[in-house]
């Protein structure tokens, strides 16, 4: 079975559908071989290959082998410099400009690596907006979160998806993590009972005093500080889940129904690397001023 891809893949409502496309054409095809034709991709965000990666993991575990052809030679650098293309029987080049943030794929239990993976290719890139150590430490555990909320709420047994990179001459640090679980949608409509559009489900989830956690454990906080992080930032936090997409941008949010579903829930945090200004947390302010 061969599928091609369209020229361009990016991290946009376009680019989603495109993979949501993808997964819906594969659909369940098992004991195969599928090619994925690569031979019209003129640009892919790299940061792109968490969700592409969650979708071919998926179809490889139907015992499909999964062959890419076609690639052209700049697109075959920037994914054999994220380690992408290690998974598919290609060599991994030396990242010699420092702009990738890895490709990989963590067990459910792996939370241990995921963290270190994080403060190393993450947190603490130079190119990050200057923060607190207070603001820093609680910006890891909000990132940390989408982890553990892919562990423990998607219920995926097949791993979480990790990529991302830097692009220097837009002033713009992507980071990507994808899921392979049942979806905010079913998520929210399982351990709370409440039924709405995948769209609307993704919008409930980012509330930060929405939460389908059990206990005393706070949950949506996470994404409520990405929330206004990324809005004083300037920069993007785009999720997909399920059909659904939603989408902030210069402190406003939009939403769209796919056609069809993403098997899981993708956040993808885009950051504003010509950000000079300074962030901390309002109770590190509150303290400074006392002095």
């Amino acid at each position: 079975m061969k599928f091609r891809l369209p020229s361009t893949i990016r991290h946009d409502q376009a680019g989603f559908e495109e993979l949501v496309d993808l997964n819906s054409k594969a659909g369940e095809i098992a004991f195969d071989e599928i090619e994925i034709d690569m031979g019209s991709v003129t640009w892919l965000d790299a940061d792109m290959c968490a969700a592409l990666g969650g979708i071919l993991y998926r179809l490889s575990a139907e015992l499909n082998e999964i062959k890419l052809t076609g690639i052209r030679p700049d697109v075959e650098g920037i994914l054999s410099r994220n380690g992408f293309l290690s998974h598919y029987g290609r060599e991994k080049t030396p990242d010699r400009y420092g702009t990738t943030i890895p490709y990989q794929r963590f067990e459910v239990k792996d939370d241990r690596y995921f963290a270190n993976y994080i403060e190393d290719q993450f947190i603490h890139r130079s190119e990050m907006p200057s923060m607190s150590t207070g603001l820093q430490k609680k910006f890891r555990e909000s990132v940390f979160e989408i982890f553990s909320n892919a562990v423990i709420h998607s219920q995926t047994q097949m791993g979480i998806f990790s990529c991302g990179q830097f692009f220097r001459a837009k002033h713009r640090l992507v980071f990507t993590v994808a899921d392979l679980g049942i979806g905010i949608r079913r998520n929210i409509e399982q351990s709370r009972g409440i039924t709405m559009r995948a769209d609307a489900a993704i919008s409930w989830a980012t509330e930060g005093r929405n939460t389908t956690k059990n206990g005393a454990i706070p949950g949506g906080l996470g994404l409520k500080l990405l929330r206004e992080f990324i809005t004083l930032n300037k920069g993007v936090l785009r999720i997909v889940s399920d059909a659904g997409y939603w989408e902030l941008s210069g402190g406003n949010t939009r939403t769209h129904l796919f056609g069809y579903p993403f098997p899981g829930t993708v956040v993808n945090i885009e950051i504003n690397t010509s950000d000079k200004h300074s962030y901390m947390l309002g109770s590190e302010l509150a303290e400074s001023d006392i002095f």
